[in-house]
C-alpha cells in the first residue's frame, strides 16, 4: 500500500510517496517536471526489489514551493538532509534526468550517506559542452497550459507517445511545477558541471541510457566511464528520454538487479 508523508529537512517541507518493499531502501528523484505521483507506476514495479521513497522535488508536487533556492546544490542538499531526517540508512539514489544530476551532486556532498547511484539518462550538458537537446519553450508552454487547466488530449500535443492515463496524470499535476523553479533547473543544465563531481565518486554506480534519445551519446558514455571507471552501463535500446514511459520492462531489466556492493579494492 502506498503512503504519502511530509517531513521537514534542509529548512523546508518535503512530500514523498512510499512504496514499501523488502529490498534495500531507495530514494527516487524524478526529472525536471515530474511530480512524485507521475512515477507511481514505475515505483510500484521497483518495489519488487527496493523499498522506494519517491521525492516531490522542491517547487514541484506537494513539496514546499515559493521563494526558495532552486539550484542544483539546494536540491542535492535536500536529498542529503532527507536521508538524515528519515533515518533511512544508506539508501540507493535512483535519479532520472535532472534527478540523476541531483543524485551525483548529493553523493559528492555526502559520499557516506548513500550506498549507490542509479543514473537514468542524466543530461551531460554543462560549461563548454553542447546544449541540452530539449528547447525551453516545450516546458514553458506546457506548464502555462496546465496552469490554466487542460485535458489529457491537450497534453498529448506535448507527449504524443504517452498513454491517455499518463497524459491525464501529467495534465492534472504539471501545474504544481513552479515555472521559475523549472527555469532555474533548466538553465543549470548549461551551467552546472556534474563531470567534475563524477570524478570524485567511489560509490557503486549504474548509468542507464535511453538508446533512442539524443541526451547521451557513445562518446558521452566513454567519457563517463573514464571519469568513473567502476560504473556499469545499461542501454535501453529504442527508448526515448522518458525511458519507463516508452519501455517499462526494458527500464526494469536495467535497474531491478542493481546491487550496491562496494569494491574491496
Amino acid at each position: 500500500m502506498t503512503n504519502g508523508y511530509n517531513i521537514h529537512a534542509n529548512g523546508i517541507r518535503h512530500h514523498l510517496l512510499h512504496f514499501p518493499g523488502n529490498g534495500p531502501a531507495m530514494f527516487l528523484v524524478p526529472g525536471i517536471t515530474s511530480p512524485a505521483i507521475t512515477w507511481g507506476f514505475v515505483a510500484e514495479r521497483l518495489s519488487a526489489a527496493f523499498d522506494v521513497h519517491v521525492l516531490d522535488v522542491r517547487g514541484r508536487g506537494l513539496s514546499q514551493a515559493g521563494d526558495l533556492d532552486y539550484s542544483l546544490d539546494a536540491m542535492a542538499a535536500d536529498v542529503v538532509a532527507l536521508q538524515a531526517a528519515t533515518g533511512i540508512e544508506k539508501p540507493i539514489i535512483l535519479g532520472h534526468s535532472m534527478g540523476a544530476r541531483v543524485a551525483i551532486r548529493a553523493a559528492r556532498q555526502a559520499p557516506d550517506a548513500f550506498s549507490g547511484l542509479v543514473l537514468v539518462d542524466p543530461p551531460v550538458s554543462g560549461p563548454g559542452r553542447r546544449a541540452y537537446p530539449s528547447a525551453w519553450n516545450w516546458y514553458e508552454d506546457s506548464i502555462l497550459m496546465a496552469q490554466k487547466g487542460c485535458s489529457s488530449q491537450d497534453m498529448r500535443r506535448f507527449c504524443p507517445t504517452w498513454t491517455d492515463e499518463q497524459n491525464a496524470l501529467r495534465a492534472e499535476w504539471l501545474h504544481t511545477c513552479q515555472l521559475d523553479a523549472i527555469r532555474i533547473a533548466y538553465d543549470g543544465f548549461q551551467t552546472d558541471d556534474i563531470h567534475i563531481d563524477l570524478s570524485h565518486l567511489t560509490l557503486p554506480m549504474r548509468l542507464v541510457v535511453a538508446g533512442g534519445a539524443a541526451v547521451i551519446g557513445a562518446d558521452d558514455i566513454e567519457e563517463i566511464k573514464t571519469l568513473a571507471p567502476g560504473i556499469e552501463v545499461r542501454v535501453v535500446e529504442k527508448a526515448g528520454h522518458m525511458i519507463p514511459w516508452d519501455d517499462l520492462d526494458g527500464f526494469l531489466a536495467a535497474t531491478l538487479d542493481f546491487l550496491p556492493v562496494r569494491s574491496a579494492i
